[in-house]
């Protein structure tokens, strides 16, 4: 007999924890992080991607005539960077510039801080001055599309963008004003308005290659009698 009630007060069978134990744990999935999204199908394959495939890549081929596919250009990364400064005196702020690039790149944030003191501007080497991200293969180009077809003709007073603002080798620096052209941020949610730097890396060689790539993506570049009757008005 006191065998058997040894037997019901002690552990369950085949090692498994009485009732009861492991109350604390959590129940159900854990958040996700902030700007992450649901996992894409195995197959999916973004429209740009298909497109530059199908279209664009001959296009390329046929115009610099190159001997091989290894040379016809294509885009490596996109790379998003909000700037903070004041982030350095208020850490909030920074909370909400990371919150903002979440939602826009569908994609974690890191964040960037000084390389060094600056006395003039009360900074301190390691201290946190903005945000960044860096956006590849599926998610790069489902970024483009959407900054291609929604952000751009959003923009107040659109009329192209600058075709001088390539930096010699290949890669386009485009400046939003406002981040809020993106749909996905609310703005009745936002702390502050703030501009941010999109940097298109190619693996273009020249300027001029990487120019016919992204125009072959459907970038508006603003025409060039367009940008000297600004410049005259100016």
């Amino acid at each position: 007999m006191a065998a058997d009630k040894k037997k019901k007060g002690g552990a369950s069978p085949q090692g498994k924890p009485a009732k009861g134990k492991g109350k604390g744990k959590s129940k159900g999935k854990a958040k996700a992080a902030v700007g992450e999204r649901p996992p894409l199908p195995k197959d999916y394959e973004p429209r740009l991607r298909k497109e530059y495939r199908e279209r664009i890549a001959p296009a390329m081929k046929e115009k610099f005539a190159y001997k091989s596919a290894m040379q016809i250009p294509k885009i490596t990364k996109i790379v998003l960077n909000i700037g903070a400064g004041d982030a350095s005196q208020n850490p909030k702020l920074l909370e909400s510039v990371i919150a903002d690039l979440g939602v826009i790149a569908g994609q974690k944030p890191m964040t960037a801080r000084a390389r060094k003191s600056i006395s003039n501007f009360k900074l301190r080497e390691g201290m946190p001055i903005g945000a960044f991200v860096t956006l590849r293969n599926v998610q790069m180009y489902e970024f483009l599309d959407r900054l291609l077809t929604i952000a751009i003709p959003r923009i107040r007073d659109f009329r192209g963008v600058s075709d001088r603002s390539f930096d010699g080798r290949g890669n386009y620096t485009l400046g939003i004003k406002e981040q809020i052209v993106f749909p996905e941020i609310d703005y009745d949610k936002i702390e502050k308005i703030r501009g941010m730097d999109i940097t298109l890396v190619t693996s273009a060689q020249t300027d001029e290659e990487a120019f016919e790539l992204l125009k072959q993506f459907g970038m508006p570049f603003q025409k060039r009698e367009v940008a000297a009757e600004e410049a005259a008005a100016a």
